[in-house]
Order: C-alpha cells, then sequence, then structure tokens
C-alpha cells in the first residue's frame, strides 16, 4: 500500500468511526487497537537518512483515527531510525519494538527555536499517551562531549550559538508538558546528551519497566525529573546514569502524590533527590523497596526556594554511598536532608513530618540533617535502620556539602549524624558501626548544638566500631 493511499484510509476510517449514529438504537461496533508502521509511512530505518517526516505523518495519522478507537499504536520495526524533534499526539503510543532504536539528532537544526522544546521525542497538551515496546529511544549524548574526563566530562553548549544561556544548552530526550494519562513503559532510554525522562505539569502518570542509562561522567543527564506534577507512579525501572536518578521539582507549582517503588539505582550524584527546584510545596510522596549501588549520595532533599516539604516516606531501601569527586554535590551521604536559601534574598522553606523506616546503608560519611533559621526541619523519625560507616576511596573527609548556594562546602568533624536547626527527632532501633578512617577516626556517633536542635527522642540506639571488615 502507497503511503498516500494509507493515509487517505486512515483519514477515512477516522471520519467513520467518528461520525455520530443518527438514532440513540444505532451503534458502531467497538473496534481494535489501531496501529501503523512508520515504515508504511517511508521510515527508511537504516540510521543514516533521516524519518522525521515519515514517522511524524504515521504520528498524525494515528492521532486522527485514535479519537475513534481509544488509542494508536505508531509501531517501530527492527531498525535505526534517525530523527528530529517528534511531536507526539493524543491517543498516540510510540511502540519502539524490540531490535528497534529511535536514534536523537545531534544538530542545532534538528530541534525547535524554543529551548524549552528541544526533547527527541515530546507530548505537549495531549491526553492518553505514551511509549513502550522493548526497544530503545538514544540521545546520542557522547556525541555532545567534548572532552572525556572522568571528573566531570565538557559538554556542547549551544550557547555559543546564542539560542540559550548557561552550560546546560543541549537537548533532553523524552518529554511530556502538561499531559493526562501518561504511560512509559517496557522500553530503554539510553545516552541523554541532558535530562532524559521529564514530566512536566502532568496528571496521572505511569512509568513502569523502564531502563535508563546515561554515560556516568556526563553532567546533568539526569534520570526520571518530575515537575509541578500529581499523581506519578514509578515501578520496577532500572536507572544507571551520571546525575541525579529520580528528582522531583517544583518551579511553577506544588507536586503532590508520587510513588516509586521496586527500583535498582546506581548514580554519580544522588539516587533520590527533592529539589533543587523548590519554590513550591512537595507533599505525599512514598519512595519503597529501593536498592541503590556505589553512588554519590543516597536520599537527598535540597529545599532552597521556599517550598516547603511534608507527609514523605522513605521505607525498605538499601543504600550503598561512596566519594567521587568533589566537582560533583555530595560527599557519599547516605541521607542529606537540608533547607536554606539559595541567595541572600531567596525564602527558605520547610521540612515536616519525614519517616525513614527499614534503612540499611553502607557508606563513607554520615547522615546530614541541616535546617536553617528560618526554615526548620520537624517531626523527623527514624525507624529500624542499620548504619555502617567506613572508607574504602582515597578521597579526603571531613568536609560537609551545603551546595547548591548556602556555605557551599565547609569544614566539619566526621561524625555518624550531624544535626541542625531541628525541631522534633524520634530515632528508634538505630543500629550504628564504623571503621578506622584513613584519615582520622569515627569517634562521635551524634553532633549537633543542643541551642538548634530540640526534643530528640532516642530508643534503642547503639553505636560502635567495627573491629574487623568481615564484620561488614
Amino acid at each position: 500500500m502507497t503511503r498516500q493511499l494509507l493515509i487517505a484510509v486512515v483519514i477515512l476510517f477516522s471520519t467513520l468511526i467518528q461520525a455520530k449514529p443518527s438514532t440513540s438504537q444505532i451503534q458502531l461496533p467497538q473496534s481494535p487497537t489501531l496501529s501503523l508502521s512508520v515504515t508504511d509511512f517511508g521510515a527508511a530505518g537504516d540510521g543514516v537518512r533521516y524519518d522525521t517526516k515519515p514517522i511524524q505523518f504515521a504520528v498524525d495519522a494515528c492521532s486522527a483515527a485514535s479519537a475513534g478507537c481509544g488509542v494508536c499504536h505508531v509501531v517501530f520495526p527492527p531498525g535505526t531510525y534517525l530523527t528530529a524533534t517528534v511531536f507526539l499526539k493524543s491517543g498516540v503510543v510510540l511502540e519502539i519494538q524490540r531490535g528497534a532504536k529511535v536514534l536523537g539528532g545531534t544538530r542545532l537544526e534538528d530541534y525547535p527555536k524554543e529551548e524549552r522544546r528541544w526533547y527527541v521525542v515530546v507530548a505537549e497538551d495531549a491526553t492518553e499517551v505514551g511509549i513502550t515496546g522493548g526497544g530503545e529511544i538514544n540521545g546520542q549524548g557522547l556525541e555532545f562531549v567534548q572532552r572525556f574526563d572522568e571528573r566531570k566530562n565538557v559538554m556542547v553548549s549551544w550557547n555559543r550559538t546564542g539560542a540559550c544561556l548557561g552550560d546546560e544548552c543541549r537537548p533532553r530526550l523524552v518529554g511530556f508538558l502538561r499531559c493526562r494519562n501518561v504511560r512509559v513503559w517496557n522500553v530503554n532510554l539510553t545516552q541523554p546528551a541532558y535530562w532524559c525522562l521529564h514530566i512536566v505539569g502532568c496528571e496521572n502518570t505511569s512509568i513502569r519497566d523502564v531502563s535508563i542509562y546515561g554515560d556516568f561522567n556526563t553532567p546533568n543527564n539526569d534520570g526520571i525529573d518530575i515537575e509541578d506534577s500529581n499523581n506519578t507512579v514509578i515501578t520496577r525501572c532500572t536507572i544507571d546514569t551520571g546525575d541525579d536518578a529520580i528528582c522531583p521539582k517544583t518551579y511553577t507549582a506544588p507536586l503532590y502524590n508520587l510513588t516509586a517503588t521496586d527500583c535498582w539505582i546506581r548514580t554519580k550524584s544522588s539516587a533520590i533527590k527533592l529539589g533543587s527546584a523548590s519554590w513550591f510545596e512537595f507533599k505525599g510522596l512514598v519512595f519503597d523497596n529501593i536498592t541503590i549501588v556505589d553512588s554519590h549520595r543516597g536520599l537527598g532533599l535540597q529545599i532552597r526556594d521556599g517550598g516547603n516539604v511534608s507527609d514523605i516516606t522513605f521505607a525498605n531501601i538499601n543504600i550503598s554511598t561512596r566519594y567521587y569527586d568533589p566537582s560533583w554535590w555530595g560527599r557519599a551521604e547516605p541521607i542529606y536532608v537540608t533547607t536554606c536559601p539559595r541567595h541572600r534574598n531567596a525564602k527558605t522553606g520547610t521540612i515536616s513530618n519525614l519517616q525513614f523506616i527499614n534503612i540499611t546503608s553502607i557508606s563513607e560519611n554520615g547522615i546530614f540533617l541541616s535546617g536553617s533559621r528560618g526554615g526548620l526541619l520537624r517531626n523527623l523519625k527514624f525507624f529500624n535502620v542499620n548504619l555502617t560507616y567506613r572508607r574504602w576511596t582515597n578521597y579526603s573527609g571531613g568536609l560537609v556539602d551545603y551546595r547548591p548556594g548556602c556555605q557551599g562546602l565547609v569544614k566539619h568533624s566526621i561524625a555518624g549524624i550531624i544535626m541542625e536547626h531541628i525541631e522534633g527527632l524520634e530515632v528508634e532501633n538505630v543500629n550504628m558501626r564504623w571503621s578506622e578512617d584513613r584519615s582520622g577516626p569515627w569517634d562521635n556517633p551524634l553532633d549537633f548544638r543542643p541551642s538548634t536542635v530540640n526534643n530528640i527522642s532516642l530508643l534503642n540506639f547503639h553505636s560502635g566500631q567495627l573491629y574487623t571488615v568481615t564484620d561488614l
């Protein structure tokens, strides 16, 4: 079937199934899910020629047809499909089959004029949209590396062209902007040049069985960024990337009801991080049954812009953190909870009703709990927590990391838990063990000034030294 004939058939099909019956007694039979292949619209799938137009034709035709059949699948058979930005439409699911790869272009002209729309695949103001199929979307992030550096790669920045400002001027991989009923499942998202999966202002999003991989030395290649969105579920995802893995943010609106479960994470930054963009409220977040390995920081809250955080639960989480390079935020803390103003004129948010339940960690640094004078930490609870501290890298310790903003990197004694500006801390069944530090002994389980920390309850809190490595 020629492309012109196929488009005509789709349009006719769409017109017929959208037609309203003349009486209430007449009903059209329910149609099966429609599928259209990008190859039928002329996609070559050779990884050399751009397939943008055939892909977009298929998406547009599928969306037109989906008004009568619910959801239409745009199918990518095995092959490599080089493309500029693809605009996903309402009622369309991209079905990227196993053996198929959607390859993002690396030229500035491959993306819209507006920086906010720089994605390989993006849906705007759409409903009932998604991506699946077992295949791969690849952003060719390594093509944006100007100089490889084990500390932190130097990346291409299109601000030199005047297209945007700052050093983060490069395209994201997949974005859903102001969408409803989003599903992303059974797909591989790899090598983003910037953020990987970006959920912005969305309602009812499901992300499951997704594998995310980004170069470990590339900055800003976050795994999943959830921004100003409500009712989001993330489950059974694997994230291995250089920057923050799961990162809720609030720029223009609150963020409510986020659940992340059954995930495996490795990152050179924070595995889970709220902020640092935090202008509005975070409330009702649950993180459960998560494994974090070889990360620069485990569970982090960086509240810098005046938004308040409440009712957050971290449960059944295994954490391994280690030092990498000081140029990356983090100092191997398994848990990091902070509020402070980003700059002198910024507001300060608060954090309250925060629970850590059934947490096990092996790390090179202690827990850091730091509120501020205008942004106290209130009602923190630690139940059934096992903390093991030992050093196995050669990076220097004795530093506290307040970045971004605030005080930067500050010299501080090594301690199991550092606390400041807290009102209400409940600790129950917490075991802390440590081994000799290469730069000095761990000899201070709890470090705090009574003038800034009030209402502490310790029940079954134990601390002691590890004498042999076999005790781990």
